[in-house]
């Protein structure tokens, strides 16, 4: 098959997305009973894939269902292959893994091989302008469930955040717990304050995201100070600078929180630096 029908894969093969099906007794569909990842890919080449099946592992060991993600490395490659993505600017490889098909009753099935889903397709990316220029949020309660850390299918509460975003006229919400922030609805939050970094410890309240390790270990790299503690909706406000990381956007300034200017109101030197140091790791990540 070309990448003129796209291809993905299904619990073991590979069949056009146009035909492929999941059973309405799926626990993904009944329950949100299962967990995701998401790897970007340009010019056909995975970025970071092997954090990203490792925190994918993570997720399925702790919601106990057993399957090995290291062997999904391959998958990927071949799917990126068959739907012609090798020269895509950017692309995205979406896994999807769930306790299978089965009556439904909420504890856990016997003998019922789980169900694996893998796609890949071109993505547009976020744009110059949000990279050089910045991003505007709003902040808003954080009302998911207690166990963010496990990245899992059950995302009605993002849902809402990121249409609170869009609603208001902005590109995404700074999640909070009572006044201490946590991230964003798809994001991870830092904030520059007295020259360092500061974002939320990667503990049961937030997921620990790949770019914001990369970040945070280039930092380290350079000297740059790093804290992981709880901080507040005011020191939010009083930021010197505030960006965003994510797997599709890398790190993203944010120059507007609820209408009132971050910093200088543009994108700050450290965030600057930031940019540029996940920049070299994904140049050491394509040169393999």
């Amino acid at each position: 098959m070309s990448g003129d029908e796209p291809v993905l894969y299904l619990n073991g093969g590979f069949v056009p997305a146009a035909t492929a099906t999941v059973s309405v007794d799926d626990r993904g569909f009944l329950f949100a009973d299962g967990c995701y990842e998401v790897t970007v890919a340009i010019e056909g080449q995975p970025i970071a894939l092997d954090r990203h099946l490792a925190r994918l592992q993570r997720t399925l060991d702790s919601i106990r269902i057993d399957f090995d993600a290291a062997s999904l490395a391959p998958i990927h490659h071949e799917l990126i292959e068959r739907n012609g993505l090798a020269d895509a600017a950017l692309a995205t490889v979406y896994v999807q893994i769930t306790r299978g098909v089965a009556p439904r009753t909420h504890a856990f099935p016997v003998g019922v091989p789980p169900t694996v889903l893998v796609r890949a397709q071109a993505i547009a990316g976020p744009s110059r302008a949000a990279i050089e220029n910045g991003s505007r949020a709003i902040t808003g309660d954080d009302i998911r469930w207690g166990r963010v850390d496990m990245k899992t299918t059950g995302l009605l509460p993002n849902v809402l955040a990121e249409q609170a975003a869009l609603d208001a006229g902005v590109d995404d919400v700074i999640l909070h717990r009572d006044g201490v922030v946590t991230e964003g609805s798809h994001t991870n939050v830092f904030g520059v304050i007295d020259g360092g970094l500061v974002t939320a410890p990667a503990d049961h309240r937030i997921l620990p995201g790949v770019v914001r390790g990369i970040v945070i270990e280039a930092a380290h790299g350079v000297g740059l100070a790093v804290a992981e503690r709880e901080w507040t909706l005011d020191e939010l406000a009083a930021a010197d600078e505030v960006f965003m990381t994510s797997t599709t956007a890398g790190a993203r300034p944010i120059i507007e929180v609820d209408g009132a200017p971050v910093g200088a109101g543009r994108r700050g030197p450290v965030t600057t630096r930031v940019q540029g140091l996940y920049g070299e790791f994904v140049a050491a990540e394509r040169r393999g």
